[in-house]
């Protein structure tokens, strides 16, 4: 995973600017209608629903914005779209591995914009199966460094939770566990006190492709594309990104 969580905190960054801040309100709350959709829209009973809830708000969806995106999922106010989830594979220049998840109430359109997506970048759409044995389902959450907080404080917070790993991906924890236990992990986290970023299911490579510093401007251009699609919920990469390879892409910044 070495490069996928510095690649999630330049995109935290980029989510920042305003130009893409409207696209990312729209999955975000796309999220949240679908997963009352699912579970329904009490938060006490869907922990699906919070934890997409908590993630809109900690990027600063309006509240008013998240409430009607869960009367819609619920079926209390009008005007819900049916939305599916759509598991693209493909591949970027260099042989390196991507899973494009999308949420689209609309099929052919989402195929379309994908395999566009991949091929105008210099990339390939793949059979089902083709990339995601390279993955494996895990819960991701992600916690900040802060108030002195250590690797020790946040192991000792989940480890009877179901936490496998705790990594230190400098300036935040990433508290890796089974899907089925991120609940529960994410709740350990919060009655110790500590906050967090982001809970959620996330596919994790078992196996990385390295790339020099040109190949990992060919990957993180092919990632962008696909998610400026409205349709694209998530891309995951095995891109292994040295440090040393970062520290001249930092350079370029």
């Amino acid at each position: 995973m070495a490069g996928h969580s510095k690649w999630a905190t330049t995109k935290h960054k980029k989510a920042a600017i305003d130009a893409k801040r409207g696209k990312l309100f729209a999955k975000l709350i796309k999220n949240v209608e679908v997963a009352a959709r699912t579970g329904g829209g009490d938060v006490e009973g869907n922990p699906t629903l919070y934890d997409a809830i908590q993630k809109a708000k900690k990027n600063s969806v309006p509240n008013e914005n998240i409430d009607r995106a869960v009367k819609r999922g619920s079926g209390a106010e009008a005007g819900g779209a049916e939305y599916q989830t759509i598991m693209y594979e493909g591949y970027a220049p260099g042989g390196v591995g991507l899973l494009v998840e999308c949420l689209t109430d609309n099929r052919n359109r989402a195929a379309a914009e994908v395999r566009t997506g991949l091929t105008r970048s210099g990339g390939t759409l793949a059979e089902p199966g083709a990339v995601s044995y390279m993955f494996t389902r895990k819960g991701v959450v992600v916690v900040p460094k802060t108030d002195g907080l250590t690797e020790d404080d946040v192991l000792m917070a989940v480890l009877e939770a179901g936490a496998e790993e705790v990594k230190d991906e400098g300036e935040t924890f990433e508290v890796i566990s089974e899907a089925t236990d991120l609940v529960e992990v994410r709740t350990a986290l919060q009655a110790a006190g500590h906050d967090y970023d982001s809970a959620e299911a996330s596919f994790i490579p078992s196996v990385e492709v390295p790339v020099d510093a040109d190949g990992a401007r060919k990957v993180f251009r092919i990632i962008e594309t696909l998610e400026d699609s409205d349709d694209v919920q998530n891309v995951w990469s095995n891109v292994d990104v040295p440090d040393e390879v970062w520290a001249k892409l930092d350079e370029e910044d």
